[in-house]
């Protein structure tokens, strides 16, 4: 007895069930939902800096820094964004040396992934962050803000830069993918 199968199209792909290894972007894109938001994580030893996408996954805008205490307490107020945006996967800042090797603080963001994505129910994507703390202060300088207000925006503002990265590059595979 055979069955009927309908082609596998984009509509019909099976969407992974999150994991607690940070997938690729290709990976990740499939992984998921249509018309769900991301949140794009600077993960520091002091604060967690948060940025959050549109639902069409354009542009990504400050969303807010936690400050860090306890892994459980930071856990808990970002499944709570997740939740109340309905974010559906995050991206997570990956702290790679411009020489292209990787230290504690990558290893620090990576055990990070591996245990948020599966707390907030959502696939992860680690983006290399490269220089990314440098163009936010830098663009917060030409805006003239002075060092307080700096101080207060910087971690949200690179996590913005992320996250926008991520979403130009997913966009881009997005768009060659259609040409096909």
């Amino acid at each position: 007895m055979t069955t009927d199968k309908p082609p596998a199209t984009d509509a019909c792909v099976k969407r992974a069930a999150p994991s607690d290894q940070p997938l690729d972007v290709d990976a990740f894109m499939v992984a998921l939902p249509a018309g769900v938001r991301l949140i794009g994580v600077d993960v520091g030893t002091k604060t967690l800096g948060l940025a959050l996408s549109d639902v069409t996954r354009t542009i990504a805008s400050g969303l807010e820094t936690i400050r860090r205490t306890k892994f459980k307490a930071d856990a808990a107020r970002l499944v709570e964004l997740v939740r109340q945006h309905a974010v559906g996967g995050l991206v997570i800042g990956l702290p790679i040396n411009l020489d292209g090797s990787t230290g504690p603080r990558a290893q620090a963001s990576r055990a990070f992934a591996r245990l948020i994505g599966p707390l907030a129910g959502v696939p992860t994507l680690m983006w290399d962050e490269r220089m990314t703390t440098a163009a936010a202060e830098r663009l917060l300088i030409e805006a003239d803000a002075s060092r307080k207000r700096r101080a207060e925006v910087i971690d949200k503002m690179a996590a913005t830069l992320i996250l926008q990265g991520a979403l130009d590059r997913m966009r881009g595979a997005y768009l060659v993918r259609r040409e096909d």
